[in-house]
């Protein structure tokens, strides 16, 4: 019988919560998996022996009895080894990834699985956002358009790897879908104002490549779709915002300038640990123009990403699912996954009725 659970990068952050969520409700059966095995035993003790230690590195060559009673393998690292995925896929093991980059998403997605069950983009964004532009569908007839904003604490121990993602973001050029048609458009540009709950007040956002905007049109049939991003810093986002429209920006696809500020933005803590999205849509509810705004805030998002993560596991581990590859919002309702997540995050929605 497969029964065993492996997070790769289980002792990190997004994992070690992902581990800990699990371990306690199948310990024994849940593997923290990385490089480090002296860490992945560190993280072990911490758990009283409910999560297990297991050294793995995905990048290298993948032995068959690995694979022996694995049923589910979380990846909460930044992928290479596409290998990997489809090695798990051959062994009829189910497979969950956390990552927010469409470059790999949708290499993923052209696996065709015939026995196993794919989730992808399973965390904060993408994944709550998904799950909140769903929602607007349902509380509106239709929905034309859609707004994802996201607000990232600047103070928040974000590991390396999203750092060097994030900045390398800043200067990338990538399509949306608007009106139906392909747009290309710059990385932190195009700001946007929105509401955002819980005190935080309005802020401009500005266009950000996370994967959910490609994903959410051809899922949910929007015809615009676009995702923002600002700090909680407001300066901080102006700052940026202002360095990449006179062009300083690019200075950091330099090596050595992209380290330094990678190393800094490591090392420095510039704000505090609060996350907060806000997705608003805008359609059509009973027979007039209206929108639908739902939000969500909370403190820590790798901790948020963290028990999505284990959500979605259970579901996968405990209630067979159909074989093929999702994105959250395809199998999940969002109130559901919401629920689980009212103790550490608040939820509120509203309907606008729009004019003009």
């Amino acid at each position: 019988m497969k029964d065993k659970i492996i997070v790769v990068g289980g002792y990190g952050q997004v994992g070690s919560v992902t581990c800990h969520e699990l371990g306690r409700r199948y310990p024994g059966m849940v593997y923290a998996a990385g490089r480090h095995f002296d860490k992945a035993v560190r993280f072990s003790k911490q758990t009283k022996g409910r999560v297990l230690p297991l050294h793995f590195d995905v990048n290298e060559p993948i032995m068959d009895d690995f694979f022996i009673d694995v049923a589910l393998v979380i990846m909460c690292l930044d992928l290479q080894n596409f290998a990997f995925v489809q090695a798990c896929i051959d062994h009829e093991v189910n497979y969950l990834d956390i990552t927010a980059d469409y470059s790999v998403i949708s290499k993923i997605e052209t696996i065709r699985p015939e026995q196993s069950t794919v989730v992808l983009g399973v965390g904060l964004a993408p994944g709550l956002t998904n799950l909140l532009t769903k929602l607007g569908t349902e509380r509106l007839d239709h929905v034309d358009e859609a707004n994802i904003h996201i607000l990232l604490g600047l103070g928040e121990a974000h590991g390396r790897a999203a750092i060097e993602w994030t900045i390398d973001q800043l200067n990338s050029t990538y399509t949306v879908i608007e009106r139906g048609i392909e747009k290309e458009v710059t990385g932190f540009s195009d700001g946007k104002h929105v509401l955002f709950p819980g005190g935080l007040g309005r802020r401009t956002t500005y266009r950000f490549n996370f994967s959910d905007q490609h994903v959410i049109p051809r899922i949910l049939g929007i015809s615009s779709v676009s995702t923002r991003l600002c700090f909680d810093s407001a300066f901080m986002t102006h700052v940026v915002a202002g360095l990449r429209r006179i062009g300083v920006v690019r200075g950091l696809q330099h090596p050595k300038i992209r380290n330094k500020v990678v190393d800094l933005m490591y090392k420095m803590q510039w704000g505090s640990e609060v996350y907060a999205v806000s997705v608003v849509a805008t359609g059509v509810l009973d027979g007039r123009r209206a929108g639908y705004q739902g939000s969500i805030m909370g403190t820590r998002e790798f901790y948020a990403t963290g028990r999505v993560a284990a959500f979605a596991a259970n579901q996968l581990y405990s209630n067979q699912q159909a074989p093929g590859v999702f994105h959250m919002e395809q199998l999940f309702q969002p109130m559901d996954v919401l629920k689980t997540l009212e103790d550490t995050m608040t939820f509120e929605e509203k309907i606008m009725d729009i004019y003009g």
